[in-house]
């Protein structure tokens, strides 16, 4: 049986745009002083290391995220990894991932660490603009394994605009979602709020969500970062610390920490419902669908 009850600590952070260094020293600190509060897990914002924003008229080897990109493991990962043994702690950090087989190819990632060390890397599968000026699309999801169960991971556009990803995580048993994100003002102002809320109703779980903050170079993140999940009414989020992005205040550099109880989270939508003699997700029915989506000539027209 998994444990159920587990401290987390969420980061809205403003990175020094291109000086690495600098942003993993604030990293570091930030997970010391998550363990100072008890943590049992620590989430950093999409692109946390370096910074977010593209160069536009940059060509694609100069842009900063190709040249500060790192393979997985890499120097900043090892860092990471060995604090994370000392401190006893699982981490999520967004960062430019460099693919170990191609140079050439850099991913829009998360590096995730147990209190093991470094467990791998996810790479984001769906990238808004400019991301594809600098970034390749990856191919499969994440789950990290903990005593408190499978937790699934995603990065911002994953999370705001494709619920396949986290259907997939919660029908594989993740009560908890790690949702990296880099969301700006020009993303418009509901967009994370109302899908975040919604999700933990409509999915019966915990999301620890964690945003830039602040302005980077062209682009002012709206923060908020926050934990939220199912709270005394299953039909209504709660936030157990942070707060929505578009709060007051929300914007500013900030570490939320919360004890929460995984076993609130329901998931209710893919556990059996004897009523229909099976789960109200339906799968086996989804798989025809998309196949015929993929055989329609018309599709992505």
């Amino acid at each position: 049986m998994y444990e159920d009850i587990i401290t987390v600590s969420t980061v809205t952070l403003r990175p020094m745009w291109g000086q690495k260094e600098r942003n993993l020293n604030r990293i570091m600190g930030y997970m010391r002083a998550a363990a100072k509060r008890g943590s049992d897990l620590v989430v950093f914002p999409e692109m946390a290391l370096t910074g977010y924003d593209d160069e536009p008229g940059v060509p694609v080897a100069e842009k900063m995220q190709h040249k500060l990109a790192e393979t997985v493991p890499g120097p900043a990962t090892d860092a990471v990894a060995s604090l994370a043994k000392e401190l006893g702690l699982y981490v999520v950090m967004g960062m430019p991932v460099r693919d170990d087989d191609n140079s050439e190819t850099v991913y829009n990632g998360l590096a995730v660490f147990s209190p093991e060390g470094l467990v791998g890397s996810y790479h984001k599968m769906h990238l808004p603009a400019p991301e594809p000026n600098w970034a390749t699309r990856g191919d499969r999801p994440f789950i990290m394994e903990t005593p408190w169960g499978p937790v699934g991971c995603g990065i911002c556009y994953d999370t705001y605009c494709f619920p396949e990803l986290m259907d997939y995580y919660v029908a594989k048993g993740c009560r908890l979602y790690v949702n990296s994100t880099a969301l700006a003002h020009c993303h418009g102002r509901h967009l994370g709020d109302s899908t975040l809320q919604a999700a933990t109703v409509r999915e019966g779980i915990f999301i620890v969500s964690s945003n830039l903050g602040g302005l980077d170079v062209d682009n002012y993140f709206w923060g908020g970062s926050s934990i939220l999940g199912p709270g005394a009414d299953t039909w209504s989020p709660h936030y157990y610390a942070g707060m929505p992005f578009t709060a007051e205040g929300a914007d500013e550099e900030a570490l939320y920490t919360a004890t929460i109880d995984l076993a609130l989270a329901t998931r209710m939508l893919y556990t059996h419902n004897p009523a229909v003699d099976g789960t109200d997700w339906r799968p086996d029915k989804y798989v025809g669908l998309f196949e015929d989506v993929l055989a329609d000539e018309s599709f992505g027209q």
